[in-house]
């Protein structure tokens, strides 16, 4: 079962944040209503994905439909 297998692969791991890399963690977990660890382990899901389409060649936009503006996200 996928979900059995994923609960025996996990690693715990430790990292220091700033004051104000918590305080935004905290702040966004709440307002999605995640644990931090779930929050965390969304955000890296994202960054894989949105790495892998940059590297195909992909841009990635925000886009403001009002003010008819598109700002394109550069990666690192």
């Amino acid at each position: 079962m996928l979900y059995n297998t994923i609960m025996e692969d996990k690693r715990t791991m430790t990292f220091n944040m700033t004051v104000a890399e918590m305080k935004a963690l905290e702040k966004l977990a709440a307002k999605k209503e995640m644990t931090k660890t779930a929050l965390l382990r969304h955000a890296l899901r994202l960054f894989v994905i949105v790495d892998e389409r940059v590297s195909q060649g992909h841009k990635l936009f925000l886009e403001d439909e009002k003010a008819n503006k598109k700002a394109e996200l550069m990666l690192l």
